[in-house]
């Protein structure tokens, strides 16, 4: 059984998010148990697993996403591997749907190598600072959002580009701030670098102490930073160590995110199911 790392919102190795990528040749996923078995050997922020649905339906793949401790709602990164994946094996052409806890969610691939993932748009509410927050992530809140269903997080805006750079939060207590993590973003400091805004994601709830780039973090930060800006087209850039750009387009109640990916390791999974 084939299985691949591929680091995603990247245009060379060892740069973005590296998302394990297997895909089944089965029409129904394996036990939950070894799924989440699979992704914990793998170990890294998620793994995806996909296996091809009948033609004539809403989708083409059912797709999962695990990371090394539970299963996740959204993805993005995971789902631009796979896609990456899909196309670079010739296993599909065109646009893909793929059948998820949140809805079907569409990937197309361009002549460029980009990939454009279809997500929904995340909703975002202003809440009052939560008390430790700020003790938490060693940085005074400008603002805080909660984020939908899909994700979970809390979004919250800090006061540069610099002060976003060098955190280095108190990631257990963080964990019972949100659902899933704290998005901590803030405007460019020099936009004429290529990007926007900068973000960094810290998801120790799910077993993710930082993500390097989180797609699905940038169905918040898309409508955030467009309001402020009055822009539907941004570019925002992950402040992780491997660091990584995701392009944001806002479509109505979708967020378009575009990107690169890049396979690094082609193996085989020696334990079946």
């Amino acid at each position: 059984m084939r299985i691949r790392i591929v680091d995603a919102f990247a245009d060379r190795p060892f740069t973005g998010n590296p998302a394990g990528v297997l895909l089944l040749d089965t029409d129904s996923f394996p036990d939950t148990g070894w799924l989440q078995r699979v992704a914990a050997e793998v170990n890294l922020s998620e793994t995806a697993f996909a296996h091809p649905l009948p033609p004539g339906g809403d989708a083409d793949w059912a797709l999962r996403w695990l990371t090394p401790t539970t299963e996740v709602d959204m993805c993005g990164h995971a789902t631009l591997a796979t896609a990456h994946v899909l196309h670079s094996t010739g296993q599909a052409t065109g646009a893909i749907r793929f059948a998820t806890r949140s809805g079907v969610l569409g990937a197309v691939a361009h002549e460029d190598s980009s990939l454009t993932l279809d997500f929904p748009t995340s909703s975002l509410t202003p809440v009052e600072v939560p008390e430790g927050l700020a003790a938490a992530l060693g940085a005074e809140p400008a603002a805080v959002h909660d984020t939908s269903e899909h994700i979970g997080d809390l979004l919250v805006e800090l006061a540069d580009e610099r002060t976003v750079r060098a955190l280095a939060p108190d990631l257990p207590a963080l964990t019972a701030l949100s659902r899933r993590g704290v998005i901590a973003t803030a405007a460019a400091e020099d936009p004429a670098l290529g990007y926007d805004f900068v973000s960094r994601g810290f998801f120790p709830a799910v077993g993710i102490d930082e993500d390097p780039v989180t797609g699905s973090a940038h169905t918040a930060l898309a409508p955030y930073w467009s309001a402020r800006f009055g822009r539907t087209e941004l570019t925002g850039r992950q402040g992780s160590a491997r660091t990584g750009l995701v392009r944001t387009a806002l479509r109505g109640g979708r967020t378009l995110l575009t990107g690169r990916a890049v396979t690094v390791i082609d193996g085989e999974l020696l334990s079946a199911p």
